[in-house]
This record gives C-alpha cells, structure tokens and sequence, in this order.
C-alpha cells in the first residue's frame, strides 16, 4: 500500500548480542523504514546479562542506524507484535539446524496470527557459527570473546577493551 510505513520486528534473546545479530539487525534496517529489535524476557530462564544489558549494549551498538530502536517485550511475540502494529518478523538463519527450529515457531506464529509474516536472512560466513551460547561458554572459561561481540557487551562481560 502506498504511504504504508514498512514496519519490522527483529526479535531474539540476545544472551548476550553478537556480531552476528549485529549484522542481521544492520541488513534488516536497509531493508525496511523501521526496525523493533525486540529482546524477549523470559523469566523462566536465569540470563547470562540482564535484560538492561542487552537492550543498553544493543542501542549502543545500532545507536548510528536511524531507523532502528531497541526495546524488550513479555510474552508472546506475536501479541507484541500486533501491539506494535508490526505485521513483520525478521530471524537469522547459520545452519539447516536453525531452519527446522524456526520453522517450528514460525508455523506456530501463523496459527496465532496469521497477518504476522516472517522473513529469514541467511548469516553471513564469517558468522555462520557464531551463537550466543559459544560466546557464552568461552567467556565462562575466560577466552578472549573480542571475534564474537562488539565492545559495548565486552565492557558489560567484565573484558577490558
């Protein structure tokens, strides 16, 4: 529709954000007038950073990408989704692995909301391994994180920079 504001919400935990996120919320942006990175708060889970962190290290890192803000929701995405008026998911695909996960929840989104659509982006190479739970795991044993994630979540890890 004409004049109709291309509105997208790219969700995820972000536990903590990476590189790869990064790239997927920087490719999105380009390709709609506003992106909602959403970070979901599960509270069933202990988090690796606060939800806070997240959403500070995520608006720091996009902070240069006019179109694009930073927010957390609870709940279900789709009904956030509907409350933002947002009829666009956006998700990162690395692996044939991901793919059958995705398709789950995305089959699931539909019955809910069948006006909500979902688009995949396929990882770049340099991060088509690269998941927050390797980051997760390698700051836990004290590796040197700095590949995987920008400096704004070194700095909330604990790593110099």
């Amino acid at each position: 529709m004409p004049g109709t504001m291309r509105r997208a919400i790219y969700p995820g935990s972000f536990d903590p954000p990476t590189f790869g996120h990064l790239d997927i919320a920087e490719r999105a942006a380009g390709l709609f007038d506003e992106l909602i990175v959403a970070v979901g708060e599960n509270s069933d889970k202990a988090p690796f950073l606060p939800v806070e962190d997240r959403v500070a290290a995520l608006e720091e890192c996009v902070g240069s990408l006019r179109n694009v803000r930073v927010t957390s929701f609870r709940g279900l995405l789709v009904d956030f989704a509907r409350g933002q008026g947002c009829h666009v998911l956006v998700r990162g695909l690395r692996a044939v692995s991901d793919f059958e996960y995705e398709f789950r929840v995305t089959m699931a989104n539909r019955r809910l909301a069948p006006e909500v659509e979902t688009v995949f982006l396929f990882a770049r190479d340099e991060y088509s391994f690269l998941a927050s739970s390797v980051v997760r795991e390698v700051n836990r044993l004290g590796g040197d994180v700095s590949e995987f994630v920008p400096e704004a979540v070194r700095r909330r890890l604990g790593h110099s920079v």
